[in-house]
């Protein structure tokens, strides 16, 4: 066993050579069996292994800056750097992150939860060392996926310009989370084996030098070559980029990996290296089904079968979809690479012409929206919380100032559980409720969801719906939705706990154990935090004492629109109490947990309930 005896990349290069195709395979298994006990990703993860390996062989780090692009790929990384004794706590609370995290080892370069930064933070790592008269290498490591947001692009722009001695490796492997889309994924899967261009290109010139005015004729044909490359190999737009481009290499193959990486040390200036690699190498299961198996929960590692079963929203808002845009051919749906993330599957399946994957190119995918919106369409963009916010200039510049009729479905609001901080849904109402015009709902269970959907699609303006992730439920009847109007739970005259979303359950809940103790408590469930139900609030001060309850940041949130209401009112006097996620960062645990150290839950909402009627 090799991977009992790595500690740290220096154990690692103790390693002869040739033992490393046997700690790949080991890494391999030990990421299989870790991922199925404690989910995280796994396909991405199985996919850099040998890539992974020859980076610290050849590298030093933490002297030599490895930056992660996403960091779903990072669990090798994390391995070979003194983790692997933790990796039973992976994305527990208290244990290590599943996304690099400069706090948690000096190995993590740069944070990484959100895709396409990693040239950017490279290039700023490397404008830091030569400030500094360092010595060190820069190596940025992004995947093709992440290629197609406009981010990546400007960081290879002002690399090339820069012209410093920067590397990127290109990890390609055709797939970001869904598979990948459009013009650029199409210009990499152009790909002959490098050595065979470049042995015939040595052997050529050889050849041409030798003959009578042969210098004149290899230098014309090196010119020729510029024009030839470019219809033969994809590395010509990093070339013409400013960087010197190496592939497309095999990586698996491990010691022609090494090989290419040693010369690639070597040079100088902006390199980028093309490494072809499988999603999900080694486990038959994801190699066969890279999309379900690149964020996973627990699974049987035999069968691949999760060990969670029930309906999530997702996959309830995608099948909602689905059936409205039976009834309105003016319906289409809009994801940025989440297709399956997002629950589209169903509705891509009954409608494959309907749906649009723009790749990992959020602020496209909102204007395009904002376009198709103008032209006559009802488009619905299918996004999480936290990539909503890459955006947010479009969402207000292009869909709000036009005050088109674009439906933002938002996915994992509030908290996300094991993927932590970078992933957390908890700004979405503070971002979104002080755009003009914007109708910003969240519905207290799935059924509700659902007839949420079918009134934005009736608005002529922009409207959201914030749901989070995990089972869809039903709690109660939806009963009439009218725009900008509450649903009453719970009669009550001591207090009135005014709720948000997937809170509201838990609010009458909470309720109910209060009236067992005498103290008596509305409840409404809110449904629309824009626009705010004015009289839901005038009748709610009439008890005295109000508490609200959110699953977003208490700054800017649902708490503060009905603080601003009362003062508005000229009913500064009631007693609010505020109860949603504090002006920090939430690491990462279960959701319950999560929710629990925070007081956002039922326990919090009666002992605010309790503190409020002192």
């Amino acid at each position: 066993m090799f991977l009992e005896t790595i500690e740290s990349p220096a154990d690692l290069k103790n390693l002869d050579e040739r033992d490393l195709p046997a700690l790949c395979d080991e890494i391999r298994q030990f990421i299989i069996e870790q991922v199925s006990t404690t989910g995280g990703h796994l396909a991405s993860n199985l996919g850099v292994v040998e890539l992974t390996v020859a980076l610290h062989y050849l590298f030093d780090s933490p002297k030599d800056k490895l930056v992660w692009d996403v960091g779903h790929q990072s669990y090798t990384h994390k391995i070979i750097t003194g983790r692997r004794k933790a990796f039973s706590t992976l994305r527990r609370s208290g244990g290590i992150s599943g996304f690099p995290r400069p706090a948690e080892s000096c190995h993590d370069a740069f944070i990484a939860g959100h895709s396409s930064t990693s040239i950017s933070a490279a290039l700023g790592l490397v404008e830091a060392r030569d400030r500094s008269f360092g010595k060190n290498e820069v190596i940025a490591i992004i995947g093709d996926g992440s290629m197609t947001a406009g981010l990546a692009f400007e960081g290879l722009n002002h690399a090339g310009h820069l012209k410093k001695d920067l590397i990127v490796i290109l990890n390609d492997n055709e797939m970001s989370i869904s598979k990948n889309v459009g013009a650029l994924s199409s210009y990499l899967n152009r790909v002959l084996t490098a050595s065979v261009y470049k042995k015939f290109k040595g052997t050529t010139r050889e050849l041409m030098e030798k003959m009578p005015f042969g210098q004149q004729v290899s230098k014309a044909a090196q010119k020729m070559e510029v024009a030839v490359k470019g219809m033969v190999l994809p590395g010509m737009l990093f070339e013409d980029l400013g960087f010197k481009y190496t592939g497309p290499l095999d990586g698996h193959d491990l010691p022609g990996l090494m090989a290419a990486l040693r010369a690639v040390k070597e040079e100088k200036g902006p390199r980028l290296v093309h490494v072809i690699t499988k999603k999900g190498k080694g486990y038959v299961h994801s190699e066969d089904d890279p999309c379900n198996f690149h964020g996973v929960g627990p699974f049987e590692i035999e069968t691949g079968n999760s060990k969670a079963s029930a309906v999530s929203y997702s996959e309830y808002f995608g099948q909602a979809l689905a059936r409205l845009a039976e009834k309105d051919p003016r319906i289409v749906a809009v994801t940025a690479a989440m297709k399956q993330g997002t629950g589209l599957a169903k509705f891509e399946e009954l409608f494959p012409e309907r749906v649009y994957d723009v790749g990992i190119a959020e602020p496209h995918a909102v204007v395009f929206s904002a376009a198709m919106a103008k032209g006559g369409l009802r488009p619905v963009v299918a996004i999480y919380s936290t990539f909503l916010q890459r955006g947010y200039d479009e969402l207000i510049h292009d869909v709000c100032l036009q005050n088109l009729p674009v439906v933002f479905a938002i996915d994992r609001a509030g908290v996300v559980g094991e993927d932590g901080p970078t992933h957390h849904g908890l700004y979405d109402i503070s971002y979104l409720r002080h755009i003009p015009g914007m109708t910003v709902m969240a519905p207290k269970d799935a059924p509700e969801l659902e007839e949420m959907m079918k009134l934005a699609l009736t608005l002529n303006g922009p409207s959201a719906i914030r749901y989070p992730r995990g089972k869809a439920v039903k709690f109660a009847d939806t009963g009439l939705l009218e725009l900008g109007k509450a649903e009453k739970l719970r009669e009550g005259k001591g207090l009135a706990i005014l709720a948000v979303g997937n809170m509201a359950p838990e609010a009458a809940a909470a309720a109910d154990e209060l009236s067992k103790e005498g103290i008596s408590a509305s409840v409404y469930n809110m449904r629309f935090i824009k626009p705010l139900d004015m009289e839901a609030v005038k009748e709610a001060a009439g008890t005295g004492r109000i508490v609200t309850v959110e699953d977003n940041s208490v700054l800017g949130g649902f708490g503060g629109a009905v603080c601003e209401a009362l003062f508005g009112l000229g009913l500064g006097g009631v007693a609010l109490k505020i109860i949603g996620f504090p002006d920090k960062f939430i690491e990462h645990a279960s959701q319950a947990e999560q929710k629990a150290r925070n007081g956002v839950d039922k326990n919090g909402i009666i002992k605010a309930a309790k503190e409020i009627m002192k």
